[in-house]
């Protein structure tokens, strides 16, 4: 999958064009990212194409503590950057990069793989939308 076809079909899920799609790619990477062990985000990021990579990696740091969030907290940073005004699209913008990833990562429903590592280290409530997404 490349950078064009991940987008898009984040936009397809989403239901908003690509541009859009992108900046809810960008800040879904951003909060998930961080709320994994640098090493797994690593793991992910070998596995995305070079221009997925760079947004998946944007702003980390090796040596950076674990942001052991739950979904509320998750799902309002993502709506405070990108500008939704709901929690509840929020969540349907997470459960659409979710699903986009999961099918970069060769794992619908997110149970296996490099997926199911991701899944292991979320809490439940986030472990939910993470099977949502593969659901859909």
């Amino acid at each position: 999958m490349n950078e064009k076809s991940f987008i898009r079909d984040v936009a397809e899920r989403a239901e908003c064009d690509e541009r859009r799609a992108e900046i809810l790619t960008f800040a879904v990477f951003q909060e998930l990212r961080d709320r994994l062990t640098p090493n797994e985000a690593v793991k992910v990021a070998a596995q995305l194409p070079s221009s997925l990579k760079m947004l998946w990696m944007s702003f980390d740091r090796p040596d950076r503590l674990v942001r052991r969030v739950h979904e509320h907290q998750f799902l309002n940073e993502v709506a405070r950057m990108t500008a939704l005004e709901s929690e509840g699209k929020a969540e349907r913008a997470v459960v659409a990069v979710f699903g986009a990833l999961q099918d970069a990562l060769g794992y619908r429903g997110g149970t296996g793989g490099t997926a199911g590592h991701v899944m292991s280290q979320l809490p439940n409530d986030l472990k939910r939308l993470w099977v949502a997404a593969g659901a859909e």
